[in-house]
């Protein structure tokens, strides 16, 4: 019981958070794979900018891999599709700096984005290179809420 103890406390303790948000800066998508007039697989390139935030500043680059089960090319708002990506962070978390690999995983619905992310290990680079943790992120009215839970 003393060591259960002891191990909570010691890893609630090194747990960090951070919030911020995020920006698409640019976004290339190309249809892979047509299924049906609504249903396709799409790549997307997407650059992404945190801002210059206290908690989180940066930049990142995603390659995601999307299903749309129902794309509506008038109005993307009113697709329906889920991604799978990889995530490049490259910046600060509350003062710390360098660089990882985040999966990414979500689903974007009638206009509402959702999705979890896990650090990858062994891809932190500078004060991130023992970095571990996890991520998620959901878009509201006019921006991207991102939040973050990890230890160095």
């Amino acid at each position: 019981m003393w060591v259960d103890y002891l191990v909570h406390r010691f890893f609630k303790e090194n747990t960090m958070k951070a919030h911020g948000s995020f920006t698409p800066t640019k976004w290339d998508e190309n249809t892979v794979n047509q299924i049906s007039p609504v249903k396709k697989i799409t790549k997307a390139s997407v650059l992404l900018d945190f801002g210059n935030d206290k908690e989180i500043s940066g930049n990142a680059s995603v390659e995601w891999l999307m299903f749309y089960k129902h794309a509506d090319e008038k109005d993307q708002h009113n697709s329906s599709a889920t991604f799978v990506g990889l995530m490049r962070f490259e910046g600060k978390l509350n003062g710390n700096s360098g660089s990882f690999v985040m999966e990414d995983r979500g689903t974007f619905d009638n206009g509402a984005l959702k999705a979890s992310l896990t650090i990858l290990s062994g891809s932190g680079t500078g004060e991130f290179e023992t970095i571990t943790g996890t991520a998620k992120y959901a878009s509201s009215s006019s921006r991207v809420d991102f939040e973050m839970e990890y230890e160095l």
